[in-house]
C-alpha cells in the first residue's frame, strides 16, 4: 500500500500548466511541521491533476494550508555533474481546503466549493 497524508502550508503559489494531451496539473510544496520537534519543517513537493490541480491553482497561494492524500511517487534523473538523482513527490488524490474563508483573501469566490450539487433544496416538502 503506498497512501501518504499531509497537512501543510503552501511555501509559494502553487504553479499551473498544462500537458501535450491538454490535462492540467498543478505543481506546489507543502510545509510540514513534525509532530515531534517542533523546530523541524519538513518541505514536500506535490503534484496534482485535472480538476483538482485547476482548483488549487484557483483557489490557494503562498501560505495557506492544505489537506491532501495521495501516493508517494519517484523519479531519477542524471544531472549536470553526471551523478543520477533520485527525487520524490507526492501525487494527490484528493485535497481540502483549511484556510479559513476570512483568512483567504482576496479569493472571495469559495461559495459551493467542493460540495456535490443538492437537489433536496428544490424538493418542496
Amino acid at each position: 500500500m503506498n497512501k501518504a497524508i499531509l497537512i501543510g502550508n503552501l511555501v509559494r503559489d502553487p504553479e499551473l500548466a498544462y500537458s501535450k494531451s491538454g490535462k492540467a496539473y498543478c505543481k506546489f510544496t507543502l510545509a510540514v511541521s513534525d509532530k515531534f520537534q517542533k523546530d523541524k519543517t519538513d518541505f514536500i513537493d506535490c503534484i496534482a491533476w485535472n480538476k483538482t490541480a485547476e482548483l488549487i491553482a484557483e483557489y490557494s497561494k503562498k501560505g495557506h494550508k492544505l489537506g491532501i492524500s495521495g501516493s508517494i511517487t519517484t523519479n531519477t534523473y542524471e544531472n549536470k555533474e553526471g551523478k543520477k538523482v533520485k527525487t520524490f513527490a507526492i501525487k494527490v488524490d484528493d485535497m481540502d481546503f483549511l484556510t479559513p474563508k476570512t483568512n483567504a483573501q482576496p479569493k472571495d469566490d469559495w461559495e459551493g466549493l467542493g460540495r456535490e450539487v443538492d437537489d433536496r433544496d428544490e424538493i418542496p416538502f
